[in-house]
Parts: C-alpha cells; structure tokens; sequence
C-alpha cells in the first residue's frame, strides 16, 4: 500500500536532482602509479572535441546553408559539453540538452535537425549520466531526450531512437552497478586483510601467553613448595625464620594467582625477538631434579641418549612443555604425591605420560589460603575445560593447544585411584622417521611405578 508513494517520491526526487540538483560525486581513484598516458589525456580530449566540432560546423554550412557564425556557435554548442562529462555528468547533460532544442529550431523543417558531431557528444554525455547518476536519474534523462526528438522529427525516422537511448542509458547504468561492486569487493578485501592480520596477532599473543604460563608458573610453583615445606626439611629454624618462609610461599601464591589474572592481558602485547636456545627433550632430567630439590617424590627413568635426539625441535619444545606444566600442575594441586614421568620417543611420534597419585590427606589448607585456582582435593587440576572444576587456569588448555598445533592428541583427567593423569602424543610430521610403534595408550594404559 505504501509503496506507490515512495515510489512517486524517489521518482520526483531523481527529477529535481537531474534538473536542478547537485552534482555526483566523480568515482574514488584506485591507489597506484599514474598511467604514462593520464597527463596528455586531457588537452588530447580538448584537441579532439575542437576539431569534432568544426567538423560538424563545417557539415551545418554545407548542407543547411548557415551563416558560418551561428554554424559555429552551434556545433561548439552541442560539442563542448563532452569536455565536461566526466567532472560534471548533469552540467554536462543540461547545455548538451539545451543545444538539442536549439539546433532542432534553428534547422527547423529537415528530417534530421541535427549534425552527426552533436548527435554523438550527446549520446556519450548521456552515458556518462548513467554511469554516475542513480538509475532513476538516468531513466529521467533518458526520457526527456525523446521529447526533441518526437517534436521534431518525423515518426518514422525516430523509430529506432527509444532502443538507442534505452540501451545507452542501460549500458551506462551496468558501468555504474559494476564500478560499485568493486568498490565494495576492494573494502570487503581490506577488511579481511584487516581481519586477517587481527586473527594472526590474537594467535601470536595467545602463543606468548602460554609460554608465560609454562616458565614463570612453574617456577613460581616450585618456589612457593620450598618455602612451605622448608620449615619441615630443615633442622634448626627458629619461629622468626618459619614466619618468613610462611611470607614467602604466600607471596609466590599471591604471584600465581595475579599471573593467571593478568594472562589475558598480557595476550594483547607484542613479543621480542625470542633469541634463546629451547629447551628440548634433554632437558626433563633437569626438570625432575628440580622438582626433587623442591621435595617432591617425582620418577623418571630417561630414555636412551639416542633416542631423545629423534623428535624434531617443535616437538621436543611441546613435549617438554607438556611435561613442565603437567609437573607443575601435580606440585600444586597434589602436594606430597608420587609423581611419574614416562616419556617414549618412537620412530615416528613422541608419546608422554605424567602421572601423580592422590595427595596425601588432600588439600589440607583453608579456603581463604588458597588461591582460587581450581584445584580440588583429590589431586586434579581442574585447570583447563575437563568439566568438573573452574576453567580459570591455563595449563590443561594450553597443553591441549601444543598438541593439536602439532597434529597430535591429548588427554588428561583423574584416575580411578585418586590421582591425576596427562598423556599426549605428538607425530614429527614431516620430519620423522616411519614405522613408530608407540601410541599415546601405551604410555597411558601403564599405571606409574617406574622408580
């Protein structure tokens, strides 16, 4: 019901804009080098429009027998406007258009009252309108130059003028829709460069995250144990001196807890050059024998030599980081538990265990002395997405990450003995050999009891 109106004001609205409204904006250049031939093309066009024009005053002498003042004046007239078609498409059309109805009363009674020259500026003026103007505009001016040519020539010599206007107009308005479709393909294409960049950024930072978490937690952890269990190691440690290692592994905890909560925004900061040689495979025994230093009771049996050198350096790095943070993961949710480090570098894939037991008596301490870290009372960590604790941690989740990004597998949750088990394997990909026999079951489905 409504759309008659609308329709009648979009149509009056176009009327006015083509009489007397203002201009289009002229098309958004691409960015690029200019071309070689863009500097001349304009006094070039002038050139040839000067000379277009006294052509078709010359053929307004000959066969209409003008005076050659009013000869000039109109081929110029109806020449000229195509100078300013591409600037000024409905300034351009309004003098083509007046010179219309001009050269049809000055050359009044002839079949065709109208030069070849001016017939043809007048039809490129009306493209350019339609490849810069709304369609109702063009059809607008399309409209309007029948009127001249009906009130002017005979019926049967403008038969054929409705399907050139029409296709003119038309061709100019498919230059128009295809113009505008690139344009909003080139903005669609930076926005998703745009996106793109954004998405590697946001994966770069989380990558920096998890490396965060995989060296300063662990460390802060294994801190935070030597602090509280010093007191009971050591002989001799007066009242003053507990009190100070009780401060100690507070503020390491109170260190844990402000590192998880400051991860996220530490996900939105660059990265420097990483310089340093990673640690690899080599490098768990002397992860265990720092956790041993720190009073645990971790067991590993290392394999041979030969063996820790297979996996490629990102595997090594992942597989020493899932170890790092499932070791840590075990110090603080399940305190004085045997730990195990099982780790078997095959031909073709690296598979790892670690597994602690319950802790002993559980988690002892009172909630206000705990950070709120997830951890449960029967030695879980409860630090990723495994369902059955808060999911504020990032160690699970960021060994699952290792993992996947090497186009492995990953699984960790409880045991049925209380425990809390961590098991991942990790293919070389391209690097390694073939013919491995080692699955992630065959570190998993053993339970820990290697001394």
């Amino acid at each position: 019901m409504d759309e008659s109106p609308d329709a009648a004001r979009a149509a009056w609205r176009d009327l006015r804009r083509l009489v007397a409204g203002p201009e289009y904006p002229p098309p958004a250049r691409q960015a690029g080098a200019r071309r070689w031939w863009q500097p001349y093309a304009a006094p070039v066009a002038v050139l040839v429009v000067v000379g277009l024009a006294a052509a078709g005053g010359q053929f307004l002498l000959a066969e209409f027998g003008l005076h050659l003042l009013l000869a000039s004046l109109l081929s110029f007239a109806g020449a000229l406007p195509v100078l300013l078609a591409l600037a000024r498409p409905l300034l351009a059309w309004r003098l083509a258009y007046l010179a219309l109805w001009w050269g049809a009363a000055t050359v009044n009674g002839e079949p065709w009252p109208w030069n070849p020259v001016q017939i043809l500026a007048y039809l490129l003026v009306l493209g350019a309108v339609a490849a810069r103007a709304s369609a109702g505009t063009a059809a607008w001016a399309g409209l309007f130059t029948l009127l001249p040519v009906f009130a002017n020539v005979q019926p049967s010599n403008a038969a054929a003028v409705p399907l050139l206007i029409a296709g003119v107009v038309v061709t100019g308005d498919q230059i128009r829709r295809r113009r505008r479709s690139q344009q909003a393909l080139a903005v669609q294409a930076e926005v998703s460069e745009r996106e793109q960049a954004r998405r590697a950024v946001l994966e770069e930072r989380a990558r920096i995250a998890r490396e965060l978490h995989d060296v300063v937690a662990h460390h802060m952890s294994l801190l935070a144990v030597r602090a509280e269990t010093a007191p009971y190691r050591l002989t001799a440690v007066d009242e003053a001196a507990r009190a100070e290692f009780v401060a100690l592994a507070g503020a390491a905890r109170d260190a844990l807890a402000d590192l998880r909560r400051l991860l996220g925004v530490l996900r939105s900061e660059g990265q420097a050059p990483e310089l340093a040689p990673q640690p690899d495979l080599a490098a768990v025994g002397d992860l265990v024998a720092a956790a041993r230093r720190a009073g645990m009771d971790v067991r590993y049996l290392p394999p041979e030599p030969a063996d820790l050198e297979r996996p490629p350096a990102p595997v090594a790095l992942a597989g020493y980081r899932i170890v790092q943070e499932a070791v840590a993961n075990a110090t603080r949710h399940a305190p004085g538990a045997v730990v195990t480090v099982q780790v078997f570098p095959g031909a073709a894939e690296l598979a790892l265990r670690v597994h602690n037991g319950p802790a002993p008596g559980g988690d002892a301490r009172p909630d206000d002395a705990r950070p709120d870290d997830g951890r449960t009372g029967d030695g879980r960590t409860g630090d990723g997405d495994d369902g059955d604790a808060p999911a504020d941690g990032h160690g699970v989740a960021g060994m699952r990450e290792r993992a996947v990004l090497l186009g492995g597998e990953f699984s960790a949750g409880p045991t049925a003995q209380g425990g809390f088990s961590v098991a991942a394997m990790l293919p070389y990909g391209d690097d390694g050999g073939a013919g491995g026999d080692r699955r992630p079951g065959a570190a998993a489905g053993a339970e820990a009891g290697t001394p």
